[in-house]
């Protein structure tokens, strides 16, 4: 079995891999391949996509899905797969097919089949959920929505920072499919088979003060599990949804990485 030297950083929605930005100077320091994909069309930076949202409404979860898949497809060994937030459910998805040899998801969206909706989620996500009509468009947060659902633990000074360095709209077709995915027949965008026991071990990891992805998603998440392979749960107190970035966050990402490691399956990446 060799050791994984590669490390795959998945963004989650409201940001671009700029969010990443701390962890992937971080592990390459430790010597590692970092890659931080967009999703198809976040190729351009923040500021562009702000001035021009178009690539955000046009991208769907199978191609998000499938452009990770083909980055690591092309790998020579398979890789560590980390996730925030939607990039965590996207995680689940990706070690579903057979892809990394060890998975983490940090304050993951859930997937489908998980329904508790806590309040804070509910607040978190509301300037989409509030019209339908959202479903047709890109739908940004102001500063204050984006204080409550990703840094309300963070000093006001940090918390504008970053929302001026990261945030980005996101897409209401993709917020709202994802709650009506539990209400539609057949399998929906983030559907995994919570029974497959060829799957990568999984690490949920979640901040105890998160509001939009709060512990007892993440906490139901992996009890939906039901197979053999390794499912774990990790919970940091005091931490916000944006915990990639919040004080303290190298010790997280020693932490999980090291899990990762101690975990990884010896298999042949999918494809």
């Amino acid at each position: 079995m060799s050791t994984p030297d590669t490390i795959v950083l998945v963004h989650g929605f409201w940001v671009t891999p700029r969010s990443w930005e701390n962890w992937i100077a971080h592990y390459e320091q430790k010597g590692y391949r970092v890659i931080a994909p967009g999703y198809p069309g976040f190729e351009v930076e923040v500021e562009a996509l702000n001035a021009d949202p178009a690539p955000i409404l046009a991208v769907t979860v199978p191609q998000i899905i499938e452009h990770i898949e083909s980055i690591v497809r092309e790998l020579p060994t398979p890789p560590i797969i980390m996730g925030h937030s939607a990039g965590g459910a996207f995680t689940q998805i990706l070690l579903d097919h057979g892809y990394g040899a060890a998975g983490v998801a940090l304050n993951s969206a859930p997937t489908e089949g998980v329904r508790v909706v806590p309040l804070s989620q509910v607040k978190s996500t509301f300037p989409v959920l509030k019209s339908p009509a959202n479903r047709h468009k890109t739908v940004g947060l102001s500063f204050d929505e984006w204080k409550y659902a990703f840094t309300n633990t963070f000093s006001e000074e940090d918390s504008r920072a970053l929302y001026e360095r990261y945030h980005i709209p996101a897409n209401g077709g993709i917020l709202w499919g994802s709650v009506l995915a539990n209400f539609q027949p057949g399998h929906q965008d983030t559907w995994v088979d919570y029974s497959n026991d060829n799957r990568a071990p999984l690490l949920f990891v979640s901040g105890s003060e998160d509001h939009i992805m709060p512990p007892a998603i993440q906490q139901s998440n992996a009890k939906h599990y039901k197979s053999d392979t390794v499912t774990e749960v990790k919970e940091y107190e005091g931490y916000a949804h944006l915990l990639p970035a919040q004080e303290g966050w190298e010790e997280i990402a020693d932490y999980v990485l090291d899990w990762a490691l101690r975990h990884a399956k010896a298999a042949p990446s999918a494809g």
